[in-house]
């Protein structure tokens, strides 16, 4: 097990650039899956989650080459069904949430597939019922086998259908339009995910002969097709490293430039940091973070305390949430961070209050943080990892923080960020992996 050893109260000064969207990149390449022609994937994060996947879908008989560092091509021209029944199938399967995305494909193409229980972050439950939900709506019946831990799905042929979703899952909706794609007649869903994510996929998918329409809203119209082909697709690069890369900037005092950021696809994310403060330059399509002592909170216009909260998009992604609680630790004024969707997500703030932070955790969902306004500079402790996006968050804190710090468990950081102590030592970062 390696850990991060980080001494801080060092400012950072230079240029990042975000990685390939992790998120995105666990369902353009599960998309693979579709076709029997070549796909290439260009812009592909070098990180745990998606590695993963790759070799998940090479022992499938997908037959994968690495151009590049972050490309890679893919033909799906002959898959082993029989690996799908293996053990090898279910243990690597199992330890990656990412591998539901491969069962619209499967059961579009192969009219059968295995889904296996959640794995990945330990946030709280994650449900699979608008995937298993949407599946049997067009027409798969699925059976859960105790045994092996996996939901069985077979279809002899999908069926378009009527679909309203009971909550916008991103992932449950890119597995439904996936599946509905090479369905038989059309397909509707209605309060679909509309994510810049599931908008690339919907485009990469009719560039490969799909015919999907209402992309970019909550009502996406699938009109089944029985044959789709290759493409090139670039993933778009990661939102949540660029809202973390705002808040590293914020708490250090630093000034940075981050590079190419897609500023279209960010949606409310600089809003919501700007709300505690935080000052940015739109520069071209990068984001210039100026050095700044004190940020102030803005309260809401009726003086009331600001909370900050996550919703579907293009409200706020939940993954910045544990950011804005760490970033919140150090600004002039009183924020209340909402965490609706996951129950476990602020579990974390206990190793900040170790560390000096003033913060209520009032219950599961919800913690009220009094800032600090630099007044008195967190500490370094030890602590360890809970999930992906605390880990990254208490990775902040500590390099802001006076004194070492020593994170344990960040396996759990590299699932979701590529090489992230090399690229802060660039920026000046005292941080060595041990």
């Amino acid at each position: 097990m390696h850990s991060f050893e980080v001494k801080g109260g060092h400012k950072l000064q230079g240029e990042i650039v975000p990685q390939g969207a992790k998120n995105e990149a666990l369902q353009i390449i599960s998309a693979v899956l579709l076709t029997p022609e070549k796909i290439t994937i260009t812009n592909i994060p070098d990180i745990i989650d998606v590695n993963l996947l790759i070799e998940l879908l090479a022992d499938m008989g997908v037959k994968v080459e690495r151009l590049k560092r972050d490309t890679c091509s893919f033909q799906a021209d002959d898959v082993d069904m029989d690996f799908l029944n293996s053990e090898d199938f279910r243990k690597k399967s199992g330890r990656l949430r990412g591998s539901v995305m491969t069962a619209g494909p499967m059961l579009a193409r192969y009219k059968k597939a295995f889904i296996p229980k959640p794995g990945g972050d330990k946030i709280g439950r994650r449900r699979l019922d608008t995937h298993i939900v949407g599946f049997e709506k067009l027409g798969a019946a699925f059976t859960y086998h105790s045994e092996d831990g996996f939901f069985h799905l077979e279809a002899s042929q999908l069926k378009g259908t009527d679909l309203l979703l009971d909550e916008p899952s991103v992932t449950g909706t890119a597995n439904i339009v996936m599946a509905a794609t090479m369905a038989k007649g059309r397909t509707t869903i209605y309060n679909a995910a509309c994510e810049p994510y599931l908008q690339q996929l919907c485009k990469m998918l009719n560039r490969m002969g799909a015919r999907i329409s209402g992309i970019s809203s909550n009502l996406l119209t699938i009109e089944g097709v029985n044959y789709l082909g290759g493409t090139d697709h670039r993933l778009l690069p990661d939102m949540i490293e660029v809202g973390s890369f705002i808040g590293l900037a914020a708490m250090t005092r630093s000034d940075i430039i981050i590079k190419d950021v897609s500023i279209q696809n960010l949606g409310i994310i600089p809003d919501k940091f700007r709300q505690l403060g935080i000052e940015m330059n739109f520069v071209g399509d990068d984001i210039h973070i100026p050095e700044q002592d004190v940020y102030e909170v803005q309260n809401f216009l009726d003086g009331s305390v600001l909370t900050i909260y996550d919703n579907p998009w293009p409200g706020f992604t939940p993954d910045l949430l544990s950011i804005i609680l760490v970033v919140a630790t150090q600004a002039r004024g009183s924020v209340l961070v909402h965490q609706k969707m996951f129950e476990s997500r602020l579990f974390f703030v206990d190793k900040l209050i170790d560390m000096g932070a003033q913060i209520i955790l009032c219950d599961p969902h919800r913690a009220a943080v009094i800032g600090l306004a630099r007044q008195q500079n967190l500490r370094g402790i030890t602590m360890s990892s809970p999930d992906i996006r605390a880990g990254v968050a208490l990775l902040i804190a500590a390099l802001s923080a006076e004194g070492k710090s020593t994170i344990q468990n960040i396996e759990q950081i590299d699932r979701g960020y590529q090489n992230i102590d090399e690229r802060l030592r660039k920026l000046g970062a005292d941080i060595k992996r041990i």
